[in-house]
């Protein structure tokens, strides 16, 4: 079976390398997966589950808060802005986050702070909806 080389760095450093199968990666126009031979390609990455499926058949669980993913025929590369492997989420903190920015949001009093207290709460409610998936997966 073919397979393609996985790239994940972010700012605080490399995350992973590695054999894949199959990547899925959640790209601003919508969630792409990428397979063996794709295309090439260049997209933008919103907050989300990043999962790419190794070739021993183990999923492993990324969280990206965006970036880019770079497609080659035989290399995939993920430059995330910020990106934690599923075992680093956190539920409790995922929530709170999510709580607290939802909260922004209602006190926000101009247009700049609404704004901001609005790109909070989307990173932040990604973050929640992928470690209830990945708490899903677990159980």
């Amino acid at each position: 079976m073919a397979t393609i080389n996985v790239e994940i760095v972010s700012a605080e450093g490399h995350i992973f390398s590695g054999e894949a199968n199959m990547i899925f990666a959640p790209a601003r126009g919508g969630d792409v997966g990428i397979a063996p031979r794709h295309a090439p390609m260049l997209a933008d990455l919103r907050p989300g589950e990043l999962r790419v499926d190794v070739v021993d058949g183990e999923e492993q669980f990324f969280y990206v808060t965006g970036g880019l993913l770079e497609v080659q025929p035989h290399l995939v590369t993920v430059l995330a802005d910020t990106a934690l492997r599923g075992e680093q989420l956190d539920e409790e903190v995922a929530r709170i986050a999510q709580d607290a920015a939802e909260a922004a949001v209602s006190a926000a009093g101009d247009k700049q702070s609404l704004e901001h207290a609005r790109l909070q709460l989307v990173e932040a409610a990604a973050r929640y909806r992928a470690v209830q998936k990945l708490k899903g997966k677990r159980g």
